[in-house]
């Protein structure tokens, strides 16, 4: 079987850096979703979102691995092989 993501060793345990986008609760804006960096814990916004933090961060970073921080939703996304993955429970 292959696997669609060879990151997935990166996973860290992470504290959220902010309950909300870290980035725009410092400028005032707003935010669509929020994102959590499963390397850092950076918190930050969806690409529907104006700024896309998140993605800012992974520009910035090369953390490749995020989670969506929804309540309800479970799923991670690798910038780096632009794959969609369930988490192992």
């Amino acid at each position: 079987m292959t696997v669609p993501c060879n990151h997935l060793d990166q996973i860290q345990q992470v504290t959220p850096s902010a309950q909300g986008c870290e980035d725009c609760l410092k400028t005032g804006d707003r935010w669509v979703h929020l994102r959590l960096c499963l390397i850092c814990g950076h918190v930050g916004c969806c690409d529907s979102s104006k700024n896309k933090h998140a993605t800012k961060h992974f520009h910035a970073t090369g953390h490749p691995l995020i989670q969506s921080f929804e309540p309800g939703e479970n799923w991670l996304w690798c910038y780096v092989d632009q794959v969609m993955l369930e988490p192992a429970e």
